[in-house]
């Protein structure tokens, strides 16, 4: 049992990576080549809307808060994940552990919350164009994103707020990622109160997405089905059927790192791999299907490299 006043100095163990030697210096180097163009792909659609005035939209500053989400996602994991490959050493201590479990519950709640605001913009787009210019405004705008983050934060630091007052039993982890399942494995009780509270914002975050993606998506279908305008259709529906793909991606590496851990039927192999799922796929393809899939950007990129204005590192 260790006292509240230790953990600043506990050291946990996480779970082996159970690599064979011969393999630890091409996983380091596919690790570092993957973190590289996770941060070279999602910072590229960062400085391309930045450095263009013609995307200085609602559409594009909302989709702005996606790469700086998924670069953030991918840094809470890669740094300690390639040192552990090259060391072969699963300590971590317990502050870090923690704030890395912070992060990747902040990032995953963000992506959805960035999403659902997504979804809305593209439904007063699609279905109240008239209105859109009056509804999206610059101080409209910043509401919607401040107010995201503010209870993005809220909540997230709540939910690990509600470990500190138990003292912890054991040290070492059986996940590979410091989430906060794996945090209350390691505590000797408060695990109800944690186990009421974390459903609660999952059950919050989810039922909030996906009722705001299914109300505007039903309403866009509708009204691309009455629109007599083909160019028109097809540009919305396409526009819709990426940020779906985003959705459902989100939704997959999500849902599924949350029901092993509370399942006994899902191998622990999988489990672990699963674990570290949302930090890698949605990180690497959100800006090649969101990003380099929009026409606007892809346009501005071609140019912006074209005229060598991008230097990434």
């Amino acid at each position: 049992m260790y006292p509240n006043g230790s953990v600043l100095s506990l050291v946990l163990t996480l779970h082996s990576l159970e690599l064979p030697e011969t393999t630890i210096y091409p996983a380091f180097i596919f690790g570092l080549t993957t973190y590289l163009f996770i941060l070279l792909c999602n910072l590229t659609i960062i400085i391309t809307i930045c450095m263009n005035r013609n995307l200085h939209k609602p559409m594009y500053i909302l989709l702005l808060n996606l790469p700086i989400n998924d670069a953030m996602n991918a840094t809470s994991l890669f740094p300690h994940l390639l040192y552990s490959i090259w060391s072969q050493d699963r300590s971590i201590s317990y502050p870090a552990c923690f704030l890395q479990g912070f992060f990747a519950h902040l990032n995953g709640g963000a992506s959805y919350l960035i999403l659902t605001a997504m979804a809305y913009d593209r439904y007063i787009a699609i279905c109240c164009p008239l209105r859109y210019g009056a509804i999206m405004t610059t101080n409209n705008l910043g509401k919607i994103i401040t107010g995201m983050w503010l209870l993005n934060f809220f909540l997230i630091i709540v939910v690990f707020s509600l470990l500190l007052p138990y003292r912890i039993c054991q040290t070492h982890m059986t996940d590979l990622v410091c989430y906060k399942t794996a945090l209350m494995k390691l505590l000797c009780d408060g695990t109800e109160v944690n186990n009421i509270f974390g459903l609660s914002c999952i059950i919050f975050y989810h039922g909030l997405s996906f009722s705001v993606v299914a109300f505007t998506y039903i309403h866009i279908l509708i009204t691309c089905v009455t629109n007599k305008q083909s160019d028109a259709k097809i540009k919305a529906l396409q526009t819709c059927g990426t940020h779906l793909v985003v959705f459902l991606l989100l939704e997959f590496n999500t849902l599924f790192p949350l029901i092993s851990h509370r399942s006994e039927f899902v191998p622990a192999f999988l489990r672990r791999v699963f674990s570290i799922s949302n930090f890698i796929f949605p990180p690497l393809v959100n800006p090649l299907v969101y990003g380099f899939k929009t026409k606007e950007i892809r346009q501005k990129i071609f140019t912006c490299f074209k005229n060598k204005k991008i230097s990434i590192f």
